[in-house]
């Protein structure tokens, strides 16, 4: 194996003499040495179970366990693929996710085993038999010797936006994120990493998981997210540094304030989608630093941030052989001109300067969507890699998210995004998550919804929410919302991102409260039952139809 090439198998290897602590869960304490000797035992119960005349895949549905990672690490010295399954699909969608990736078998528990299909092949980590399946394997040589191209992962896409993709990441791309993050977030053997997030996404493999191994630090992980458990598992486990994906931390800041909050080891946080103000008032409340990325299973778009980046932003591009990132016009592929803001920093050329983000040097380290030819072409147009994310950079090329690109508003012949629209509602001070979405104006183009989950006990006063909205200068003519869901919980996928799709489903026609303004004016009232019907003559009188 080329040390100059590494894989996730020869990082595992390089840390098979290391007595200190790899895995820390529950009650539990895995050492380095440990869990090596075991990987290497489930890589050769792979060898001698898959059917290596077909793709030599396995399935894991599991919540963020140590039998994971050792699934995972297994199949990195066997030369075979782990695909994570999402536990949220059911049914058909899931069987479908299982037989579009080929998987022999699935490795789960009895917990979860019920949400797979009959046809399912299932080894259950929690069978009495379990402990023994790999005792005739342990201490066996593995003479196969990974390379740095082969598939390790299938990641599956959050489905948000479409069917989920499998996105294929080889034991080199894997080993090659945790190395660059080790510089990004100054990793060291004595750090703990806090592992919260789902291990079938790549925030937690990538980001967490990765670099705490290229580096022999230990990992921490919960089952599952839980806002109320994150401080007790900082100072259980005295982690210094977490990942997050989503609206993690909005959670996080909506529990009650602990003399506790700054007592812990905490230095970093790393993730995605989290506010300015929330990174903010986290920073105040745990005197932790949260560093912002843009990033993706795909890893082909990086952005960088420096010393002089706006806290708004979320970098400048690097510029390497391998990535040439602009912000492109999506119907003419030419550069979009520089975003112009106001005195109050209100963009005042949206309409013109927000586009979708580009790399055109290709695909870069991604080896594209199993299975998925069609996918994967469409990513890359005229080779060119395209994110499906919407953005616009300033005159100094600081790069601004704005959505994805079904977030997309046209209201009064203006085109405008959500994100920037959703950044000035998160300053609403009893608001937990926002989600801004359009829905169909009744008679042409587009109106903004704005769902907004708020803390418990908080009362909404209609004149209030128009008043915080004629005080911020920022808001652009056309962006104040039509209609105000207050949700009482706003749809997440697995990976604690908002779900705009089933709000854009149902619009006003649902069973939370909506208010919303007849008119231009900013005087909202509750939307009746009367209200919905009249919008629904004047859409079907005018041939308007909704869709998602």
């Amino acid at each position: 194996m080329d040390p100059a090439t590494p894989t996730f198998a020869s990082q595992l290897l390089a840390q098979a003499n290391n007595e200190g602590p790899a895995v820390y869960f529950e009650d539990q304490t895995i050492s380095y040495r440990d869990f090596v000797s075991q990987a290497k035992a489930v890589a050769a119960y792979i060898n001698q179970r898959v059917d290596r005349s077909k793709p030599p895949h396995i399935g894991v549905l599991l919540e963020n366990t140590p039998d994971y990672l050792l699934w995972i690490a297994g199949a990195a010295f066997a030369r075979a693929v782990i695909v994570g399954i999402n536990p949220t699909r059911r049914g058909a969608e899931l069987e479908r996710d299982l037989g579009h990736t080929d998987c022999q078998f699935v490795v789960t528990d009895h917990a979860q085993a019920d949400l797979l299909p009959r046809s399912a092949e299932l080894l259950c980590v929690d069978d009495a038999d379990y402990a023994t399946v790999f005792d005739d394997f342990l201490g066996v040589e593995l003479s196969v010797q990974p390379q740095a191209t082969d598939p390790l992962l299938l990641l599956f896409t959050s489905g948000s936006t479409s069917a989920p993709k499998a996105v294929v990441c080889s034991t080199g791309r894997l080993a090659a994120a945790g190395i660059r993050c080790i510089d990004i977030f100054g990793m060291r053997p004595d750090d703990v990493a806090y592992c919260p997030m789902p291990l079938f996404h790549g925030n937690a493999l990538m980001a967490c998981w990765s670099p705490a191994l290229a580096v022999g630090a230990p990992v921490a992980l919960r089952r599952k997210f839980s806002a109320s458990g994150f401080l007790a598992d900082i100072r259980r486990y005295d982690c210094s540094f977490f990942t997050y994906v989503g609206r993690s931390i909005a959670y996080v800041l909506a529990q009650p304030p602990t003399e506790h909050d700054r007592d812990n080891r905490l230095r970093l946080g790393f993730g995605t989608e989290a506010s300015l103000r929330d990174r903010e008032l986290f920073m105040e409340r745990f005197d932790c630093p949260l560093l912002e990325n843009y990033g993706s299973s795909e890893s082909v778009i990086t952005l960088n941030r420096t010393d002089e980046t706006p806290a708004e932003s979320l970098g400048v591009a690097i510029e390497s052989p391998t990535s040439d990132i602009i912000v492109a016009n999506p119907a003419t592929g030419d550069e979009c001109p520089p975003a112009v803001f106001d005195e109050h920093g209100a963009l005042v050329n949206g309409n013109e300067s927000i586009g979708e983000l580009v790399n055109r040097a290709g695909l870069g380290s991604f080896e594209g969507y199993y299975n998925n030819t069609e996918a994967t072409q469409d990513r890359l147009r005229n080779g060119w890699y395209w994110s499906g994310d919407l953005a616009y950079r300033d005159a100094d090329g600081y790069i601004y998210f704005a959505g994805r690109s079904s977030d997309w508003l046209r209201v009064d012949s203006e085109n405008f995004a959500a994100a920037p629209v959703e950044n000035i509602l998160q300053r609403l001070d009893d608001a937990v998550m926002i989600a801004v979405y359009p829905v169909p104006d009744v008679r042409t183009g587009d109106q903004v919804m704005a769902a907004i989950e708020y803390r418990d006990g908080y009362r909404f006063d209609p004149d209030e929410f128009a008043t915080f909205l004629g005080q911020q200068p920022d808001l652009g003519t056309k962006w104040a919302p039509k209609f105000v869901r207050l949700a009482s919980a706003i749809p997440l996928t697995a990976n604690n991102k908002v779900n705009k799709q089933p709000l854009r489903a149902e619009a006003w026609d649902c069973t939370d409260p909506v208010y919303w303004r007849p008119d231009r004016e900013l005087v909202y009232r509750l939307l009746t039952d009367d209200d919905r019907a009249a919008l629904a003559a004047e859409m079907a009188t005018n041939g308007i139809t909704r869709t998602i």
